[in-house]
């Protein structure tokens, strides 16, 4: 197959702005709190929000583990859960990959968006938000992943022509 399109991927920094369009970035950072428990601990309050009703669905949490992929790494596949919100939360401190692209039912290669997590962060995305399954960068990397249990199709994959090819380079990370 004879490649027609090429994209790069440029990895941003992971900010509250720049996600905003795909979801939540989940981070004390950037969030205010208020204290409880007689002053003793700081509650960084609903730092987003599990959206997962949809057809009977409830709540649930789940630990990943994860190894690296190879890189550079041809991206030939997103998924998206059209019936719950899916977070991501590192459990090791790790800084981890993001792809994401806006929801719809037009998946374009060229709407495709590549983050870093400074491994603090974790992300909450959006009910129906396109996004790479979890791209860690240490071996044996954990994630603590709130999302749906329940009824329904929750999972869509669309996978890529082989004619785009789609690439996501270690190279030129952000700080």
């Amino acid at each position: 197959m004879t490649v027609i399109n090429s994209i790069a991927l440029t990895v941003e920094p992971l900010t509250q702005d720049a996600f905003a369009p795909f979801g939540d970035v989940i981070d004390k950072a950037e969030s205010e709190y208020f204290l409880i428990n007689n002053g003793s601990t700081r509650r960084y309050h609903q730092l987003a929000n599990v959206d997962v009703a949809d057809n009977g669905g409830t709540p649930i949490i789940s630990i990943f583990q994860a190894t690296p992929l190879a890189y550079p790494l041809q991206i030939s596949m997103m998924e998206r859960h059209p019936l719950g919100s899916q977070a991501f939360i590192p459990l090791l401190g790790n800084p981890y990959l993001i792809v994401v692209a806006e929801k719809g039912d037009g998946l374009q290669p060229q709407a495709l968006r590549a983050f870093m997590s400074n491994g603090k962060q974790g992300v909450n995305y959006h009910k129906g938000v396109w996004h790479h399954p979890v791209l860690a960068l240490q071996p044996d990397d954990q994630f603590l992943i709130v999302d749906r249990a329940g009824e329904g199709h929750n999972c869509d994959e669309v996978y890529f022509d082989q004619s785009t090819q789609i690439n996501l380079s270690l190279d030129k990370l952000p700080n």
